[in-house]
């Protein structure tokens, strides 16, 4: 099992699809990077050679910002808007969705489960029309 930028890639897969298990790498920067390496990304992990873990392993450092540096760029820049106190932070903050979609309904997944507010729904005594 290879293990690059500090994290151990699956046993038996490709190697184009095991390095996404690496936070900060998606399909076309791990087929970019196999390209700059020559290696065949049809290639199983556990067939890699020493050299080309290596070769992998020096271009990822070199070029890219992946795992916890990249996770600690992206709280600081959080961080920095919450600060500011620009709109984005404050909706942050809130646990809000960030880019403009609505709230009245949907957003479920950011601002978690169902809460029950008394005096929601229809008043008792009147019919719908």
């Amino acid at each position: 099992m290879a293990r690059i930028a500090g994290v151990d890639v699956p046993r038996n897969k490709h190697i184009g699809v095991a390095l996404r298990y690496i936070y900060g790498i998606g399909p076309t920067t791990s087929l970019r990077i196999l390209e700059k390496a020559n290696v065949n990304p049809e290639i199983r992990s556990d067939d890699l050679n020493e050299d080309d873990v290596n070769r992998i392993r020096e271009i990822i450092d070199r070029e890219f910002t992946v795992e916890g540096e990249l996770r600690r760029d992206i709280t600081t820049n959080i961080k920095r808007l919450q600060e500011i106190g620009s709109y984005r932070g404050m909706r942050h903050r809130r646990n809000l969705p960030v880019r403009g979609q609505r709230t009245r309904t949907n957003a479920r997944t950011r601002r978690g489960t169902r809460q029950t507010v008394a005096g929601r729904g229809r008043k008792r005594g009147t019919s719908k029309k």
